[in-house]
């Protein structure tokens, strides 16, 4: 009786315990996903492109991480880039790169470009921002001709009729 009642409780607090690691959206362990660090990042390395509409992130996650012609050493690369970007910030500041104020952000963006792997990394992440902004809205990041249209360019002609992926 003694046994089941104390498995009984064992189940309830693990479910328990899972719920509220759920319901929290991993806030509990300051936690930053994958898409949250890089919204933020590329907002910090260039805000123009989410004043003009440009989904610098979302381009980047549909078209890079999943592109089949990506190769998964530079996927890889990108995503640890997040995550190193995190340690460091997290190293500095005791929180995710997410969680802290743009000046800190930008402190923490300053401290990785003097590592080669954080000025590859802030190099790639510009290069795939400046390929959302310029290339064909078919791909989801220059919607309406957006970046087109702020710096007077028009599109080559014929466009794309589908994603070439």
């Amino acid at each position: 009786m003694q046994e089941s009642w104390r498995r009984r409780n064992f189940l309830k607090v693990g479910f328990l315990s899972s719920v509220v690691f759920v319901m929290s959206g991993c806030k509990l362990f300051n936690i930053s996903t994958l898409k949250e660090s890089i919204d933020v990042v590329q907002n910090d390395l260039f805000p123009k492109a989410k004043e003009l509409g440009i989904d610098t992130s979302g381009y980047l996650n549909r078209v890079i991480l999943h592109h089949s012609r990506i190769r998964e050493e530079d996927k890889l690369f990108l995503k640890n880039g997040v995550k190193w970007l995190n340690e460091r910030a997290v190293e500095i500041y005791n929180q995710n790169y997410t969680k802290l104020s743009a000046s800190s952000r930008q402190e923490v963006l300053k401290d990785i470009s003097k590592t080669k792997w954080g000025e590859n990394w802030i190099y790639t992440m510009n290069r795939y921002i400046f390929e959302a902004m310029l290339g064909d809205p078919i791909y989801g990041g220059n919607n309406s001709e957006a970046g087109w249209r702020w710096l007077a360019f028009e599109g080559g002609k014929p466009r794309p009729t589908k994603e070439y992926l």
